[in-house]
């Protein structure tokens, strides 16, 4: 692919869509493993792929962005704006002290996409507490994640989930 030929709207069209097909495969990939052998063990191993994949996706974010490990919370407040979904959903960054940060996910099209379907939201805190907390610790080892709210937790209308890292 010649990526030159693309104008700049088209290459950020493109982006998102790989996003999109991306969590689209995710989704089925899970779908089909739920259908197959049910909820919890479809959490299991989901959570088996993200321990690895969120390790790779932070270190690859890392190389892209030239941030070298130990970079705290400004390194991981750069790397989190860069993960695929970051590029579909809509998310907030909140710095309530220099050693704080808490990171919401305010539309998650996972979520969305069930509430439209009038499902139950996905039950995504054990995978998300693998996901954020190796996410973080990739990206600086001093960092600690703690789920603040996640399905199935009870949440505010502003945010699916919230995870709080400091340092």
């Amino acid at each position: 692919m010649n990526l030159e030929h693309f104008s700049r709207e088209q290459l950020e069209e493109l982006l998102i869509d790989f996003a999109k097909r991306w969590l689209a495969h995710d989704g089925l990939w899970f779908q089909q493993v739920e259908k197959k052998h049910g909820m919890e063990e479809a959490i299991k191993l989901d959570t088996g792929a993200w321990e690895k994949f969120t390790v790779l996706e932070a270190q690859r974010i890392m190389k892209f962005l030239k941030l070298k490990p130990g970079g705290g919370l400004p390194a991981l407040e750069k790397a989190l704006n860069h993960r695929l979904y970051s590029f579909i959903n809509k998310q907030v960054i909140e710095k309530p002290s220099e050693n704080v940060l808490i990171f919401k996910m305010v539309d998650c099209r996972v979520q969305s996409a069930r509430k439209r379907k009038k499902l139950p939201e996905f039950p995504c805190r054990p995978v998300g507490l693998v996901e954020y907390s190796g996410f973080a610790t990739t990206i600086d080892t001093r960092i600690k994640t703690e789920c603040l709210h996640c399905p199935p937790d009870d949440h505010p209308e502003d945010s699916y989930c919230a995870w709080q890292f400091t340092i």
